[in-house]
């Protein structure tokens, strides 16, 4: 993973304490805009809109997919449909994928990486 490119990158795994105003507070920090919550970290990621989510807005991700049984992707405030050919990308590389709102998603991350699942989320902020 190049960190100079994704900027913001905080190592290891936390969860997350509060969702809104635009970002997140997460390892006794805070962070505007969305981010990537993979294994290795959580890094700032360039993603504002739902129609931003491409295959290749999910490239750092499917990097580390040996590491990630579950990924929750947080479309901001309303669920969406996600494109067929993004969830056959994660298909491909064995990863589940569950789209929900963004507040919903933090809440399931925190759940499951308190049960020790393989979770990553992809989170889009919100106001």
């Amino acid at each position: 993973m190049n960190e100079a490119r994704y900027e913001g990158f905080v190592p290891g795994r936390h969860l997350l304490d509060a969702v809104g105003n635009g970002g997140f507070r997460f390892a006794e920090m805070s962070h505007r805009g969305s981010i990537l919550i993979l294994p290795s970290g959580i890094y700032a990621w360039d993603v504002h809109s739902p129609a931003a989510l491409t295959a290749a807005s999910f490239a750092p991700l499917f990097l580390e997919a040996h590491d990630i049984d579950l990924v929750l992707v947080g479309t901001g405030k309303n669920p969406i449909y996600i494109d067929d050919t993004l969830r056959w990308r994660f298909r491909e590389a064995k990863i589940g994928f569950d789209p929900m709102t963004t507040t919903a998603a933090a809440r399931t991350y925190n759940v499951l990486m308190n049960e020790g699942r393989r979770v990553a989320a992809a989170l889009i902020a919100i106001d």
